[in-house]
Parts: structure tokens; sequence; C-alpha cells
């Protein structure tokens, strides 16, 4: 069946364009795969296609529509500081985490899912406003004003940080992730102090921690979590995002003073993590 092959190779040249459309739609590399594979479904029992790449594009990003119109409540699993098994393998996860980024996964996905779908395709992948309509099923019109929404959710309200704060920010991750206590004490303002909820902590740990010395300490046993982080805008503040797989388990909001941080509160109740407004600085 030499035509069946024909369609089947031109489909996959085109299947890495799919699963990086599905991927951001759906923070996921598994569901992306569920995805594209029905697309070509669709696709194998399609009479004639006229613009492949468009086709495709459409009918992947309806697919993924109705996926996220159709997931369950968000999850409410507790806090746990192992690192968390990696659902959609470690790899081809990282790899969507890399290139779209753990809070601009954790944003997407508070999105409603007809923002989303028009966010990725404007934004992320230049699709005219035009083909999106058809997807979203509204008018063009309608779906630009989508994708601004969207955008301006994305980014956040206007706020006080600073460049030079994310950066703050982005050193005391790192010295977190690495384990490196010098480093940790050279961020940490001498008078820091750690606060938060019962749902952020081991058993038995207090909630609140006071002192340069003891707060870089704490992080050394706790900051596994840190290779989940990424700086974000929480509440308007900075503060950062634990998120593995992109899925968010807690937050925190980091206060600076003359370029060290001086305190910082952690949110993991499940609750309190759906009022918290979250941002991409």
């Amino acid at each position: 069946m030499p035509d069946d092959n024909l369609l089947a190779e031109r489909f996959e040249a085109h299947r890495p364009l799919l699963r990086a459309v599905a991927g951001r739609m759906l923070g996921s590399t598994a569901e992306a795969d569920d995805a594209v594979q029905e697309t070509w479904l669709r696709l194998s029992k399609a009479d004639g296609v006229d613009n492949l790449e468009s086709w495709l594009r459409t009918v992947v990003s309806r697919i993924s529509l109705d996926m996220l119109r159709s997931r369950k409540a968000k999850r409410e699993e507790p806090i746990d500081w192992h690192p968390p098994a990696e659902v959609d393998g470690p790899e081809r996860e990282a790899v969507l985490v890399d290139e779209v980024g753990r809070a601009m996964l954790v944003v997407l996905d508070r999105l409603a899912p007809a923002e989303r779908v028009a966010f990725v395709l404007h934004d992320m992948f230049a699709v005219p406003f035009d083909e999106i309509a058809s997807v979203v099923d509204r008018t063009p019109v309608t779906t630009k004003k989508l994708a601004s929404r969207a955008r301006q959710k994305v980014r956040g309200a206007e706020t006080l940080t600073t460049p030079n704060d994310t950066q703050v920010v982005e050193a005391f991750l790192q010295a977190s992730r690495e384990g490196d206590l010098e480093a940790l004490l050279a961020i940490l303002a001498p008078d820091v102090m750690r606060r938060a909820d019962a749902a952020a902590l081991p058993k038995g740990r207090s909630t609140v921690v006071r002192g340069r010395d003891a707060v870089a300490r704490e992080m050394l046993v706790l900051g596994k979590r840190a290779r989940f982080a990424e700086p974000a805008l929480v509440n308007g503040k900075s503060g950062a995002v634990v998120a593995p797989n992109g899925q968010l388990r807690l937050v925190l909001v980091i206060t600076i003073v003359n370029r060290l941080v001086s305190g910082y509160e952690v949110i993991a109740d499940p609750e309190c993590l759906e009022t918290v407004d979250i941002a991409v600085p």
C-alpha cells in the first residue's frame, strides 16, 4: 500500500511539531503522545487533506483542547520532600520543562482551556488567529482577546521587583541545589527568617526558623526540592515555584533587601496554592 506508506512518512515528518504543540498545551509528554496518536488515527481515516501541516496542527489542537476540558480536578497529593517519580520518563519530561520552563507550565495550567490553546498557538507557534478561531470555536476577534487575556495572566500585574531580584532568587536556588553552604550563607541576611505552613514540612519540624546559619543548614537537608524550583512572581512579589514535571507542589514568597534574602515563606497547603497568583518573571 504505497499511498498509506507515503501518508505515514509525511505524518512522521510532522510528528516533532505535533508533539511540541500538544506538549505545551497539555504539560505532559505522555498525554501529548496520546494526542498525536489520535491525530494519526483521524488522518488515516480522512478523505484527502490539502494543507497537511495546518490540518494536523488544527486536529492535534482540538484533541488537546478536549483533553484539557475533560481533565479531573487537580490532584491533592501530600508534599513529599523526596524527589517524585518521573511519570513520563525523566529525559523527555526534562526536555519539556527545559524548553517551556517550570513557572510557565504552572501558569499555563491555570489558564482556561481555550485561553491556553489560543496563547500556545499564537504566542509560541505564531499561528494566525483565523486558524486558531476554528480550533476554539470562536470568532477571530474573540480569539485574539483570549490570547491577550492569557498573556496578561502569564506576565502578571506590574510589580516592584527588578531583574536583580530574580538574580538573587536564582542564586539562592542554585546554592540550595548544589548544597553549597558557603554560597547559601553569602546570599542570606544575618537575621533571615523562614516561615512555612504545616503541609510544607516533615512532621515535627518547626514552622519558623530564624538566623542565617539555621536557615542555611536546613536548606542543605531539605534542599533537594530546589532541583524542581524556578523563579516566579508570587502574588506580584519575588518568589519561586517548586514544580516537578511542571506540577505545582509549593511556592516560596521571598523578601529581598540589599540583594540578600531577608526572609521567605513556604506555602504548600493545596487550598492556599489554589488562591496564589503566579506569573512568569
